[in-house]
């Protein structure tokens, strides 16, 4: 079991205080592992076993309780020993009133709350009503690429970097694959369970969807055109040439409710001139690709795409607020901000001539502000110009310290 120091770090400070730390992220992400991280980590702090209460609300024992039962019941486990009780709730969304049964525990016992869940809008709205900034959200993502070939060296099944880069390109960050070995037709098989659990409990379940084609219609659209603009309208003409019909209401209502199953991010586009978010014009990018491989397939065909979809989660996972952005006419592929620092980052395929190079240099090179720019390619030679660093992508991937100061 890797021991995920990123998010670890995230949740050290807080442990002991009143507040509840709350993991979301897509199902499967790892998020049951990292609760079992923090009872390792209070274990070996001297955190007696029996202090520790576990509930996974996906288990069947639990379908048909309602919240106060499972308040009586761990307001009584966790009084049975008179020390600090270490609660621990997994998938909580899938209890009815759990925002009101968390509130409770906090107030009525002596108590350390862990949570997670698969629903953003669940885990942030409504329990930001009830606990009003007495909670910590950390998002969880699938295994980065660094952490791929942390786990493999501790298998010893080591890779050649390349080798190991090309599954991911494919395959994605999904944990499981990587703690089992797994051959292609699984790994593809596991991953389309994972995406059909999504739409159906997390998504279609959840919104009571009536007209399952045509969300699975315009799923798959989406899909197929990550890191692509967005048009809603765009969309709808695709559909009516599929004899199909939808309301743009509906349409990001959709992609609205995807959102909140940590499935897709919809980005919004800067103008870098202006410093202005610019109104309906975003990208999609997807939660982990190698969903996209299993259901639309052709990762490795549509390349830059997927590179683009690898660098904005990794942006994400070093704590970055990403946009797109727009220069004049030319596209900037990210705009990555933490702490009032930004950088601006081009994501390709391979730079195989000038005319190539003169397309994504030139949009950074337009750029009058001094904050670092970055070219990002799987290209081998180090091809910076006028101040701004190229870099190979997979290094890029795999760096332990990375900093927008250091360029």
């Amino acid at each position: 079991m890797i021991k995920r120091e990123t998010y670890i770090n995230r949740v050290r400070p807080f442990i002991n205080k009143d507040m509840v730390k709350v993991f979301t992220g897509i199902r499967r992400s790892g998020k049951s592992t990292l609760l079992k991280l923090v009872q390792q980590e209070l274990i070996a702090d001297g955190v007696s076993e029996n202090q520790i209460i576990m509930i996974n609300f996906e288990s069947m024992a639990y379908a048909n309780r309602d919240f106060m039962s499972i308040y009586q019941e761990l307001r009584h486990l966790s009084g049975n020993h008179g020390e600090k009780a270490y609660i621990f709730l997994d998938e909580i969304q899938e209890l009815a009133g759990w925002e009101k049964m968390v509130n409770s525990l906090r107030v009525d016992l002596y108590c350390d709350l862990y949570i997670t869940g698969s629903n953003s809008k669940l885990l942030s709205g409504e329990l930001a009503t009830y606990l009003a900034g007495r909670y910590i959200e950390v998002a969880v993502y699938p295994f980065s690429f660094q952490e791929i070939m942390k786990i493999k060296k501790e298998k010893q099944t080591e890779l050649p970097v390349e080798e190991a880069f090309n599954l991911y390109l494919r395959f994605g960050g999904m944990p499981f694959l990587y703690e089992n070995n797994l051959d292609a037709t699984a790994a593809l098989d596991y991953l389309k369970d994972i995406y059909n659990s999504i739409m159906l409990k997390d998504i279609i379940g959840r919104h009571a969807i009536r007209d399952v084609e045509l969300f699975e219609r315009i799923l798959s659209y989406l899909l197929a055109n990550v890191a692509n603009p967005f048009s809603g309208s765009n969309i709808m003409k695709y559909l009516k040439n599929e004899k199909r019909a939808i309301s743009l209401e509906t349409l990001y209502n959709y992609i609205s409710y995807s959102q909140e199953a940590c499935l897709l991010y919809l980005t919004p586009r800067e103008n870098v001139q202006g410093k202005r978010i610019l109104k309906f014009q975003e990208k999609i990018f997807l939660a982990d690709h190698g969903l996209r491989e299993a259901i639309y397939g052709n990762n490795q065909r549509d390349i830059n795409q997927i590179l683009e979809n690898i660098v904005f989660l990794e942006l994400l996972r070093r704590g970055y607020t990403v946009r797109i952005g727009k220069s004049d006419a030319k596209e900037i592929n990210f705009i990555a901000e933490k702490m009032s620092q930004r950088i601006y980052i081009q994501v390709a395929y391979l730079i195989p001539d000038q005319n190539v190079a003169e397309r994504e240099f030139s949009a950074l090179l337009g750029i009058k502000d001094n904050y670092p720019k970055m070219v990002l390619s799987l290209d081998k030679f180090d091809l910076s110009r006028k101040g701004i660093v190229h870099k190979n992508l997979i290094n890029f991937l795999l760096e332990q310290d990375w900093r927008i100061n250091t360029y």
